[in-house]
């Protein structure tokens, strides 16, 4: 059944309304200056919670406020008018934000435009409809998206097989997944079998694959992949973390042939699944070898980072976004605005994606240095977008099973978060045609 997190940020609104005027008192660098007509909401160095300034300019689009995305402008800053609501807002949610007049919100937007920076003004028009992909029980592992948005305050539902086969993906402008197996390997965590959660799971999953006429959950994963991509080829956007990325694109490349170990459906691998492979269907990856050892914790040669490479350094793993140009290329602008260029590291079941695996169309957004290892991708699918972001958790560089969920209280100017949240806005964009 859908869920919908709106309830929830009404229920913390009121309670944070009763606190305004201590929090606004307390604040005293922001002044109200009678004459300001708009707010600049910065997103570099001087911002105090990055996090929650998304939240906050996806709440201003949604309550019908002008905001503006001031491209590689003070790390991605929002122009918005100005109101007591709007700063109310802001103050009650953490966000640092400067009033100006009329002629410097002009002098600023002429800087933005002008033909000789590497600046651009992008309108948000419309508050994307947000939908997660992700079952009730979430056991093992949390999602990284789901902490950004409930931090940041952004609404959401979540959806899962039921909502996706039942039409429901066209009442979305975007859809996350993030550490789903779509291949109906159950994450091809087998060495938990006997966990309550892994039990539960696997019976939930079959049961679900029965009820639509499946003979195996891999079948009813293939349907549910194959009606996400149809979602996205007809004008969606898709953003994905985690094994989410790479399971979708092997799913929907063994299409017409059989990838499964018995140890997870019964029967046996086709022996000529390498060669079935169909990569015509896929979004980022192809010329790839699916992993069929059932015991081997990887799901295939996409990922970088397979065993047995040794153990990184938390210390030495990073990598750098690209630099964009604003004017001649948006949207790889807006997904990687920033108020650095350098992001720490961080695993997961997909850590990165092999260069030689991704499809030339594809635009490479983020690569580590020294390691010819892709971290950050995203590319057109038919009328729609999709971007895919490796690792599971950018402030936990190796998440385990059972570990707590990320406070993001503690982290509130990630960089690592930042690029998911450059995703929510990039649907609210107006688009205007790219340059040639």
């Amino acid at each position: 059944m859908m869920r919908s997190f709106g309830g929830w940020i009404a229920r913390t609104r009121r309670i944070r309304l009763l606190v305004l005027i201590s929090l606004v008192a307390l604040n005293a660098s922001i002044p109200l200056d009678a004459r300001a007509q708009d707010v600049l909401i910065p997103m570099d160095e001087r911002q105090a919670d990055h996090l929650k300034a998304y939240g906050a300019a996806y709440w201003a689009v949604a309550q019908g406020y002008t905001v503006d995305w001031l491209l590689n402008y003070r790390g991605g800053a929002f122009l918005t008018q100005a109101s007591d609501e709007l700063r109310q807002e802001l103050a009650i949610r953490g966000v640092s934000f400067e009033n100006i007049d009329a002629g410097r919100s002009a002098t600023i937007v002429a800087e933005v435009e002008s033909e000789s920076s590497n600046t651009a003004v992008v309108r948000l028009e419309t508050a994307p409809k947000i939908a997660v992909y992700a079952p009730d029980q979430t056991l093992p592992w949390d999602d990284a998206v789901l902490l950004a948005l409930t931090y940041a305050e952004v609404e959401y539902d979540m959806i899962y097989d039921d909502d996706v086969m039942g039409g429901r993906l066209g009442d979305y402008d975007w859809v996350h997944l993030h550490h789903e197996d779509f291949t109906g390997q159950y994450g091809k965590f087998i060495q938990y079998q006997n966990m309550p959660w892994y039990i539960e799971q696997q019976r939930e999953a079959e049961a679900a694959a029965r009820a639509y006429g499946f003979r195996k959950v891999s079948d009813l994963k293939l349907a549910v992949a194959e009606t996400i991509a149809d979602y996205v080829e007809g004008g969606g956007f898709l953003f994905a973390m985690c094994s989410g990325t790479e399971t979708l694109d092997i799913a929907l490349a063994a299409h017409d042939t059989d990838i499964v170990p018995a140890e997870y459906d019964g029967d046996s691998v086709d022996p000529d699944a390498a060669s079935r492979l169909d990569f015509s269907r896929t979004f980022a990856f192809h010329n790839f070898t699916p992993v069929l050892n059932p015991h081997e914790y990887a799901h295939s040669d996409i990922d970088a980072g397979l065993p047995p490479e040794p153990i990184r350094n938390p210390l030495l793993d990073h990598f750098t976004l690209f630099e964009f140009s604003a004017k001649w290329d948006p949207v790889p602008t807006m997904l990687t605005q920033n108020h650095v260029s350098t992001i720490k590291g961080f695993v997961g079941q997909t850590t990165s994606f092999r260069r030689d695996v991704v499809k030339p169309s594809v635009v490479v957004m983020a690569e580590a240095p020294g390691r010819d290892e892709i971290r950050y991708l995203y590319g057109t699918y038919g009328e729609g977008t999709f971007a895919f972001y490796s690792g599971h958790d950018p402030e936990d560089y190796q998440h385990f099973v059972g570990d707590p969920p990320t406070d993001l209280e503690l982290h509130k100017n990630s960089p690592g978060y930042r690029l998911i949240l450059n995703n929510i806005l990039f649907p609210a964009a107006r688009k205007k045609e790219q340059k040639t």
